[in-house]
């Protein structure tokens, strides 16, 4: 067979297995899978990748080993019965090896009640699967999963290694993940990570995260007026970094983002609790935020503008100039990340992906944190690239079963392209 020919192949046997691949996400999508429970659904990659004939690789992060990097972040979750699953196609040392890797681990489904199918279910309706993972990032995993074996069941032998990454805690930004696997030596020339958007995502933002605290006069609340609530000297707080997002989204722009959502970078207020007694006027209230800021930012600059935002506050009221709010930067972040657009991976991404896909692929970022930024501690380059469809993390997750075929059948051509036949 000719190169042509053998893309034709192998594009046939994908749409043949559709059903087969429909299966396979579903048993995924019913193992509840949230962040520090990803054990099952981890055995079952296992035994996939054991019948592709891999060769299977299963550890358990070394704490001691990962948390002297800079990139780690505690998740706090211990690391026992939480494996890492590698299946591993070995190939020449000369060819160009490739890593497609996927994270195992999903966020709540909570409210599960306003569902409109389970979300441990799988519904297929239509041209769509519903349940919690099944876009973030289960039908990514399934898609990396039968790209290689069509290739292989094509008859075809890949002449660079192929690993297959199947991860935990990606969700919660956490270092037992992908970062524990390239620290264990299983890296490659090129990775891609098959997040939601059939857009090849070359960036994302660096993202911190804060806790506010202002403390009031709590009192009776029949004497309520001899107290200091905290909860309104929090609102102006609160006001503050709102007017902070509104100047940095005015301010700061990095086009790649704006492409995905409209806005380079956001402050997300997302928790808000005060008080502890409905009787007694609240003695204290915390704020917690998700800040993002773009690539090439200077991250203590980003900070003091928000110190300064809680300054301003605390210079015009008597009681918080007095108490000053205080800020504490938690441990949990993710560095900033981009990746060339011009580097031979991305192009030769984009031809096999323009070949398959009627518009073409677009460049773009997403205005979240992915594993994609472990690949610059290690010169590798990375991309993101992965079905299509709608809610991620929210109710009815669902993902568009034609985008993920259309997935896999790009990623094969690409083992094919990347590591050679």
């Amino acid at each position: 067979m000719n190169q042509a020919e053998q893309r034709q192949k192998v594009c046939r046997l994908v749409d043949d297995r559709r059903d087969e691949i429909i299966r396979v996400l579903q048993t995924l999508v019913q193992f509840p899978t949230p962040t520090g429970r990803e054990t099952e659904g981890q055995k079952y990659m296992q035994s996939l990748y054991s019948d592709l004939g891999l060769k299977v690789v299963a550890f358990e992060a070394d704490t001691a080993k990962i948390r002297r990097h800079k990139a780690y972040v505690d998740s706090g979750f211990g690391f026992k019965d939480r494996p890492n699953i590698i299946g591993i196609l070995e190939g020449k040392p000369s060819a160009r090896s490739l890593i497609l890797n996927g994270h195992m681990d999903v966020v709540s489904p909570e409210p599960v009640a306003e569902w409109q199918y389970p979300p441990w279910e799988g519904k297929v309706v239509g041209n769509r699967l519903y349940g919690r993972g099944a876009w973030d990032m289960k039908s990514g995993l399934t898609a990396s999963y039968f790209a290689l074996k069509s290739v292989l069941d094509a008859g075809l032998k890949p002449r660079g290694t192929v690993m297959l990454q199947s991860v935990i805690e990606e969700e919660n930004l956490g270092g037992g993940g992908t970062l524990a696997c390239f620290l264990e030596g299983f890296t490659a020339d090129g990775m891609i990570i098959p997040e939601p958007h059939m857009k090849i995502t070359l960036a994302h933002p660096g993202i911190l995260f804060f806790r506010v605290r202002v403390v009031g006069k709590p009192a009776h609340a029949g004497e309520a007026h001899t107290g200091v609530n905290a909860i309104g000297k929090m609102n102006q707080v609160y006001q503050a970094i709102v007017a902070l997002d509104e100047r940095r989204a005015e301010q700061q722009h990095y086009p790649l983002f704006e492409r995905n959502s409209g806005r380079s970078c956001h402050i997300c207020i997302g928790t808000y609790r005060a008080g502890d007694w409905i009787s007694t006027v609240a003695g204290w209230a915390e704020m917690e935020c998700r800040l993002s800021y773009l690539p090439g930012e200077d991250v203590d600059e980003v900070k003091d503008q928000v110190r300064q935002a809680v300054k301003a506050v605390t210079r015009r009221d008597g009681w918080l100039a007095q108490h000053p709010p205080e800020i504490t930067w938690l441990a949990r972040f993710a560095d900033a990340w981009e990746q060339a657009p011009d580097a031979p991976f991305v192009t030769a991404f984009k031809n096999i992906a323009d070949k398959v896909l009627a518009s073409g692929a677009e460049i773009s970022g997403a205005t979240w944190g992915m594993d994609t930024r472990h690949a610059m501690y290690f010169n590798l380059p990375a991309i993101s690239f992965g079905p299509d469809g709608e809610n991620i993390h929210g109710i009815n997750e669902c993902v568009d079963l034609d985008s993920v075929i259309d997935c896999t059948k790009i990623f094969a051509l690409f083992i094919m392209e990347w590591c050679g036949i």
